[in-house]
């Protein structure tokens, strides 16, 4: 348990994901390598092909081969229109695109499961699976999917529930009205409880939303504006250790009286665009860097350094000029030495080459004794001709940028709960999420009762939890257009990177709490005490519009959103997939009561591997 807490409290997490032109259903055999002999920045970046539609497109769902590493055999993988990642989808705001999206996967499930004992990092990062015995209900997977456009303002309808579902021949269509302002979205699956399999499979890419304050910026483009999407992961050997090219999602687990605990996948060898640690040629010029987090549960840290001839490498401090977040342009650029980026969360980036001309410069990840193989991402190989580039970063990114201050938000607006723990008083070790409802200063607990108090300025307020399971009854329920402020309290266990559909939203604070659990075994009563500590404060890559936020064990962190542009049964949830997949999410209405559940595509089913999904 010492173990266990200690790599979860610390590391757990940063994990991944990938992109690359496939080829559709061939059949590939390389010749196989111990890892250690896989050669670094050995292969070409691949970008993914650009569509730009008019009001509609169609997609398809496929499956595929590709090639993760030169000297590795081909990989099996499920993509959108074989691309992995998915095509980088290109629109204008203000015009509305209708996307069909059909699945026309054909095929077994291409990524081989295993589960582990987990008895430290070690048990869950080495390469291949070992003597573990392949998971046979993921390996029966069936491909029942849906989309969800990440960050995407729409009605629920197109928004991707995840138990509507389509299988194979069966078609999604999403309308999306791209009102927003530029922004760096990006589209994966989101089918119920199994996200964590199939995203690792292939499905996601990019989506990007531009508009006249953008082009005012005249910023790199064409092929000096890059999507870069991060992902980590392990690979799979035959009996005799060989590798067999499919990708491994090995995930540890511990027992315990109330059952069994699986923790988040984490690989050894760090993807960009699909390939492992590949190397990109470019110009002494600026570039543009679209940068996602795609992994299912790794964070990532990243640091550029110029490699020296001697094999050392020295770093390259404020060499990100950090221009956006998720949902659009800051008001200034940021000057940055390090990105951090928890899953599902990207930024927009600038970094000028011009000062390194003929050497390389390396991307890493930094602070992080989870990578055997190496902290290293990727490289980029500057060319020796000098360039005459005469971009300037802007001085101001975004001028109709500000930031919501709360004595700005409107008088009475509601104010939300939410609270994850890693112990309901049973010690069950599985991270879940609580909606939490204020009760009364005389209220007396009930039986079973989890209750929140939260002290701040000698003031304590009391909370009950009200719902955890997906199926609960909705408790959130938001009137179209209303200003909300959502408060994330992280009361125990690993970092929760959270996501709320439909809205864009900046975060207010982020303060630590002093926690302490009490339990009245007598009546099945847990009490949390959240003590207030001190602020702790928003990283300047935090301060702009978003709609993932990081949050870490003790943290409160409170974001102010406006409810507009869509109404009906979304969704909110922990990107930690394997997370998302276990429990931790929960729907909330926008618009009245009718609006509580959309239909659903295919009956709902449990998570492979008796994981119990939401429902357990």
């Amino acid at each position: 348990m010492s173990n266990r807490r200690q790599f979860l409290s610390r590391s757990v997490l940063g994990l991944g994901l990938a992109a690359i032109p496939v080829t559709v259903l061939a059949a590939g055999v390389g010749q196989s390598r111990a890892a250690t002999d896989l050669t670094k920045f050995a292969d070409p970046l691949p970008i993914p092909p650009v569509l730009r539609p008019g009001p509609t497109l169609s997609i398809r769902q496929i499956a595929g081969t590709y090639r993760a590493h030169s000297q590795l055999p081909l990989t099996p993988v499920w993509t959108y229109e074989g691309s992995f990642p998915g095509p980088v989808i290109d629109v204008r705001r203000g015009s509305p695109v209708t996307v069909t999206w059909t699945n026309k996967v054909e095929g077994r499930y291409p990524v081989t499961a295993v589960e582990v004992p987990f008895t430290g990092i070690d048990s869950i990062l080495g390469v291949g699976r070992g003597d573990a015995t392949p998971l046979p209900d993921v390996a029966a997977l069936a491909p029942k999917l849906v989309t969800h456009l990440h960050g995407g303002a729409m009605n629920a309808d197109s928004d991707g529930w995840p138990m509507d579902l389509r299988v194979a021949g069966q078609a999604q269509i999403a309308k999306y009205p791209n009102v927003q302002r530029a922004s760096t979205l990006w589209y994966h699956d989101h089918a119920m409880d199994v996200t964590a399999y199939t995203v690792h499979a292939g499905l996601a890419g990019f989506y990007l939303v531009r508009d006249p304050e953008e082009d005012a910026l005249r910023l790199p483009s064409g092929i000096k504006e890059i999507p870069l999407v991060l992902a980590d992961r392990n690979l799979d050997t035959d009996a005799t250790g060989a590798f067999n090219g499919r990708f491994l999602h090995k995930i540890g687990y511990y027992d315990t009286a109330l059952g069994r605990v699986r923790l988040p996948f984490a690989g050894p060898f760090n993807t960009v665009n699909g390939v492992i640690w590949p190397h990109l040629d470019v110009a002494a010029q600026w570039y543009r860097f679209r940068i996602l987090n795609a992994a299912n549960a790794r964070t990532y840290r990243l640091e550029l350094s110029k490699e020296n001839r001697d094999g050392s490498t020295t770093p390259l401090n404020g060499a990100f000029i950090q221009i956006g977040t998720e949902q659009g342009f800051l008001g200034a650029p940021h000057r940055l030495d390090r990105l951090t980026l928890a899953p599902a969360e990207r930024v927009d980036v600038l970094v000028n080459f011009g000062p390194f001309q003929g050497a390389s410069v390396r991307l890493s990840t930094v602070d992080d004794g989870t990578l055997p193989l190496g902290r290293e991402v990727m490289q980029f190989r500057v060319a020796a001709r000098s360039v005459a580039d005469p971009f300037v970063p802007p001085a101001v990114a975004s001028p109709t940028f500000s930031r919501v201050a709360p004595g700005s938000l409107p008088a009475g607006h509601v104010q939300r709960w939410v609270a994850s723990a890693t112990d309901d008083g049973t010690v069950s070790g599985n991270p879940q999420m609580w909606e939490l409802a204020r009760v009364g200063d005389g209220y007396r607990p009930q039986r079973g009762d989890r209750l929140v108090k939260v002290v701040k300025g000698g003031v304590t307020t009391t909370f009950r939890r009200v719902a955890l399971r997906f199926d609960d009854p909705v408790s959130f329920q938001v009137r179209p257009n209303d200003w909300e402020v959502w408060n994330f309290l992280h009361l125990s266990g690993p970092n929760h990177p959270t996501h709320i559909h439909l809205v864009s939203f900046q975060a207010l604070s982020r303060d630590t709490y002093d926690v302490v659990a009490e339990t009245d075994a007598a009546n099945d009563v847990l009490t949390y005490t959240a003590t207030y500590g001190a602020p702790k404060g928003l990283g300047p890559d935090e301060l702009g519009w978003k709609d993932t936020i990081r949050i870490d064990e003790h943290d409160l962190v409170s974001v102010a959103a406006q409810f507009r542009d869509g109404t009906g049964s979304f969704v909110y949830h922990c990107h930690i997939l394997e997370h998302e997949d276990h429990g931790m999410m929960r729907p909330f209405v926008v618009g009245t009561a009718s609006h509580s559940l959309p239909p659903q595509g295919t009956p709902h089913s449990p998570a492979p591997g008796g994981h119990g999904g939401h429902h357990g």
